[in-house]
């Protein structure tokens, strides 16, 4: 690498799947002695306890991403890191444009952890597509780009107009160690103290993407066949819907949504199910540590990496898109089924040691998408 640190940026450290990831890689990278800095626009967010005395966090003091971007510019003459790496759209644009403004020979290389043409269909705003038109134009000038699952790397270069021969595709690292010493941790709740009742479990942001409200309608199905409950650990803009669909289907005291938790592997481990009713995950976290934990998967056969993940329903229960009845039935199924006790093994192939190596070859100025170094 032509210099001895590591740049990682992000917006912030709020409760996000990116987010996560990426304070897991500042951490293994720093593990091998590499000067790494963990670059924010904002410090803030809950990840920020978990972050490695040896990262060094840099706060650029702006609370819009698109402000920050003369900060990093200063910030990357005056430190020239070797790499800089980044995730999610608006940080990627600025990225990019960052390192082609401070002409300092920093390698740019950008994680796409969407299914792009799925997120423009469902942008919120006119703003978010337009975000996503902007990178069109600025994407093709990282000098690497990175998709977390060869669904999300088939739409990106599809979407982006970018060969597919140019991405790299890395999985989501996962600490399987240290997520089952956190799902034996004890949690002060009375739905997973002394209530046999069985669980089952959803996780994300409360947004459109992840579908909730399918997931709300196959647990009304599944709980009149078989008695159970339903949390959805999250927060996001979707609350008011979700709270009032669950009051229209009479399903107050058992549907939980107990907003954002520190500790979801706690739920995860004593969950009966865990479910991701999900219109399209990039590589989606929750399946991989709800693996780890060794509790029963169903996951929409969505666009992106769900399937890769589970090989093709070799490791959970794959069901349409939307689809409230056959999701009911593959909750009802795998609350009446033995609890699996195989599921650590496939968690175990996206071990952080491994995922970190991958990132660390990809940062490296001389790595090409096929393998070769040049």
């Amino acid at each position: 690498m032509s210099g001895s640190r590591i740049a990682l940026f992000l917006p912030s450290l709020a409760g996000g799947g990116a987010e996560r990831v990426f304070v897991q890689l500042a951490n293994g990278l720093a593990s091998d002695t590499t000067n790494v800095d963990l670059v924010l626009a904002e410090k803030a967010g809950p990840y920020l306890g978990e972050i490695d005395p040896q990262v060094r966090v840099i706060d650029l003091g702006c609370r819009s991403v698109s402000r920050a971007l003369p900060h990093l510019v200063s910030y990357l003459r005056k430190e020239r890191p070797g790499a800089l790496l980044s995730a999610l759209d608006h940080a990627n644009v600025v990225a990019v444009l960052a390192s082609r403004i401070a002409r300092c020979g920093v390698r740019c290389v950008i994680a796409i952890r969407s299914v792009p043409s799925i997120a423009y269909r469902h942008a919120p705003s006119a703003r978010s597509r337009r975000l996503l038109q902007i990178a069109k134009l600025i994407y093709p000038f990282a000098d690497a780009i990175v998709a977390n699952s060869g669904g999300v790397a088939d739409d990106a270069s599809a979407f982006y107009r970018i060969p597919r021969g140019d991405m790299e595709v890395i999985y989501n690292p996962i600490d399987c160690d240290e997520i089952r010493r956190l799902a034996r941790a004890e949690v002060s709740h009375p739905w997973l103290e002394a209530d046999p009742t069985p669980l089952v479990l959803g996780a994300g942001r409360l947004d459109v993407l992840k579908d909730f409200p399918t997931l709300i309608h196959a647990f009304a199905l599944a709980s009149a066949q078989r008695e159970c409950r339903l949390a959805i650990l999250g927060e996001g803009g979707e609350r008011a819907q979700l709270e009032r669909l669950v009051a229209r289907l009479g399903l107050q005291g058992r549907v939980l949504l107990p907003g954002f938790v520190t500790n979801p592997f706690a739920w995860m481990g004593r969950a009966r199910v865990f479910v991701s009713a999900s219109l399209s995950e990039g590589c989606p976290n929750v399946l991989l540590q709800a693996l780890a934990c060794g509790t029963a998967v169903v996951s929409t056969d969505s666009p992106g990496g769900a399937a890769e993940i589970l090989e093709g329903g070799k490791w959970g229960s794959l069901v349409p898109v939307g689809d409230a009845g056959k999701m009911s039935d593959a909750i009802v199924s795998a609350l009446l089924g033995p609890p699996r006790t195989d599921t650590a093994i496939r968690a175990g192939e996206f071990s952080l040691d491994q995922i970190t190596a991958r990132f660390r070859d990809v940062l490296n100025p001389g790595h090409s998408p096929d393998g070769v170094n040049r």
